[in-house]
């Protein structure tokens, strides 16, 4: 079992930044692949970015430029940079990590409103 716990949400106004925290313990292993989805209100939950243990990334078109992800492979901890964020971006955003399996955290909430 892998377990996650994500941080770093909260409320912003429009045009403004936060950077969310994820961190995997358990039976985590090299090779893997952590991301962030989002699940606005009455919406699906939606891809946002990932980012594989040896670097490579991914994002999704409505964040692609705004958002960037990282990781700290020492750390375990996945990392999402947003900036220039919108009103459209408030979701509840949770992290999923990959490896024999998939695992979500609980989820964090952002409010992007002035």
């Amino acid at each position: 079992q892998v377990q996650l716990v994500e941080s770093g949400g909260g409320l912003v106004q429009p045009g403004g930044s936060l950077r969310l925290s994820c961190v995997a313990s358990g039976s985590t292993g090299p090779m893997y692949t952590m991301g962030w989805y989002r699940q606005g209100p009455g919406k699906m939950r939606q891809f946002v970015a990932s980012i594989t243990s040896w670097g490579v990334t991914a994002y999704g078109d409505t964040v692609r430029g705004r958002f960037s992800i990282s990781a700290d492979n020492a750390k375990m901890t996945v990392y999402l940079q947003m900036n220039s964020l919108k009103p459209e971006d408030t979701a509840v955003y949770f992290c999923k990590y990959s490896r024999r399996g998939e695992y979500w955290g609980q989820g964090t909430q952002v409010t992007v409103s002035s």
